[in-house]
């Protein structure tokens, strides 16, 4: 039976990974020396097994040396293979050098887990300037979409919504999550004018009067794009709007800005957090499933 191994934080998802994978969730012990080093060890022997180590990265600073650890304390004691479960994928933004100097901390990152890992699963990652994730990371990439999670949640809790997509590189992303919720889709128009600043362009909505708008995003972070189009929708004579996002963020003040001015926000739980209504646990249990324990 395959051993699943949950970072500090990632205890309840790695359970329910665990039950629909048919797996065993194994024991962590992890503290830091009183000069602030780490200490890791495995109570269950990863002999001979497939190990796969849960943490969702986002703010991964405060555990990555930890995460490191585990991986390379299962691999010395003889698991079979070593996979990073990372249902939120970290350190994706700084994907080139904008000046002179700047660390490309998304290739550097990469490098860090290649190293650590011999596979990665992740949901939705935020690729930009890549295509896809073996661009950048040199071990075997396993992408998930919650598009259908997604949807199916809006049509089960909203079934009169109006999918709207943030930005135009979200286009394809929304329709499918509007296909999955047999909803309309419209897409705006995003130009970011700094980290926390956004200009936002909308379509016309006139033939969508009566119906319940639902943002939805992959990440919200500052939450300036959502505070920004749940505002507009009001004054186009909108109710206020579902916002559904795939991985939480939420910086500073950010939920509460949101919340203000929706009827609800709902994510995923790919990173743990209070709004999380969707479970991603049931998709990734696929992938694991599908190879069994023995691969």
């Amino acid at each position: 039976m395959r051993l699943i191994l949950a970072l500090p934080g990632h205890e309840a998802f790695a359970a329910k990974l665990a039950e629909a994978a048919g797996a065993e969730v194994g024991r962590l012990e992890t503290r830091q020396f009183p000069d602030g080093e780490h200490y890791v060890r495995i109570l269950d022997d990863p002999a001979g097994r497939q190990v796969d180590v849960v943490c969702s990265l986002a703010r991964i600073d405060s555990l990555i040396l930890t995460l490191l650890f585990v991986a390379a304390a299962a691999r010395e004691q003889g698991a079979k293979r070593v996979t990073l479960v990372a249902p939120y994928l970290g350190y994706m933004r700084q994907d080139k050098a904008f000046k002179a100097g700047e660390a490309v901390t998304s290739r550097a990152f990469a490098r860090l887990i290649s190293g650590a890992f011999d596979r990665l699963i992740t949901v939705d990652p935020h690729l930009h300037r890549f295509k896809t994730l073996s661009e950048l990371y040199t071990i075997p990439c396993v992408t998930l979409h919650a598009a259908d999670l997604l949807g199916a949640w809006i049509r089960s809790e909203a079934p009169n919504a109006l999918v709207i997509g943030p930005d135009s590189e979200s286009e394809q992303w929304a329709s499918e999550v509007a296909a999955a919720a047999d909803a309309p889709v419209v897409v705006l128009r995003k130009e970011r004018l700094g980290d926390r600043d956004v200009r936002i362009t909308f379509p016309d909505l006139s033939g969508y009067g009566g119906r319940q708008p639902v943002l939805i995003d992959d990440i919200a972070s500052s939450g300036r794009t959502l505070t920004a189009a749940a505002r507009e929708l009001g004054i186009r004579g909108f109710p206020p709007p579902i916002c559904a996002i795939v991985h939480a963020i939420f910086g500073g003040d950010a939920l509460s800005e949101v919340a203000g001015a929706s009827a609800r926000v709902v994510s995923t739980d790919a990173v743990p957090h209070a709004t999380n209504a969707i479970p991603l646990a049931p998709l990734i249990a696929t992938v694991l499933r599908e190879e069994g324990a023995d691969v």
